[in-house]
């Protein structure tokens, strides 16, 4: 799925106003998150109005507490591997928050400036599916290839950078075997299935 002008081609445009734009910098970081709306919960709208201001506080309990939050990911990486995008790539998406990343020579915080956020559909307790690993390694072969800061060593885990307050995308995302489809791709040279 090749990226023009910042978007995956392929995905579902689903465009997000909680974006800015990128200060100086190159893209040098991928943050792999997880979400599921009600938590728990797979399929529906609810994350794409979360994404897009228009969570229904009063359509469950748990909403009340976050329909105010203006946030947003580059790319949601749904269940059965669709991808769906609302922020281009070369924007800035909201997804970070408070977080440090250590980048081998030095500390380095407001990571949303220089990072894409990927979300998979999914939470700490269920495994996630085949599609969703294809998706991503299609997805991060093609972000490896587009950004040249960019490279396997920078990619990395919510939990990671916000250990005390995230553990997303949580202990059942297999890395190696994320980590061996996106070896067995680039090997290849041809789409991962």
């Amino acid at each position: 799925m090749p990226i023009k002008a910042g978007w995956l081609e392929g995905a579902r445009r689903v465009p997000s106003p909680n974006c800015d734009d990128r200060p100086e910098g190159e893209v040098s970081l991928l943050l792999l998150h997880s979400i599921s709306l009600p938590p728990g919960t797979f399929g529906g709208e609810h994350i794409e109005r979360l994404f897009t201001n228009r969570l229904d506080p009063a359509a469950h309990p748990f909403f009340a507490e976050i329909a105010h939050l203006r946030v947003s990911a580059h790319l949601l990486i749904r269940r059965d591997g669709e991808c769906v995008q609302f922020v281009p790539f070369h924007c800035r998406a909201w997804h970070a928050g408070r977080s440090r990343w250590w980048d081998g020579s030095r500390e380095r915080i407001s990571l949303n400036d220089f990072a894409l956020g990927i979300e998979l559909e999914g939470d700490d307790v269920s495994p996630y599916r085949l599609a969703q690993y294809l998706a991503l390694a299609r997805v991060t072969a093609d972000l490896l290839a587009a950004y040249p800061a960019l490279d396997e060593t920078r990619i990395t885990s919510h939990a990671r950078v916000a250990p005390l307050r995230k553990s997303d995308p949580g202990p059942t995302f297999d890395w190696a075997f994320f980590r061996q489809r996106l070896a067995l791709g680039a090997a290849r040279n041809r789409p991962l299935s």
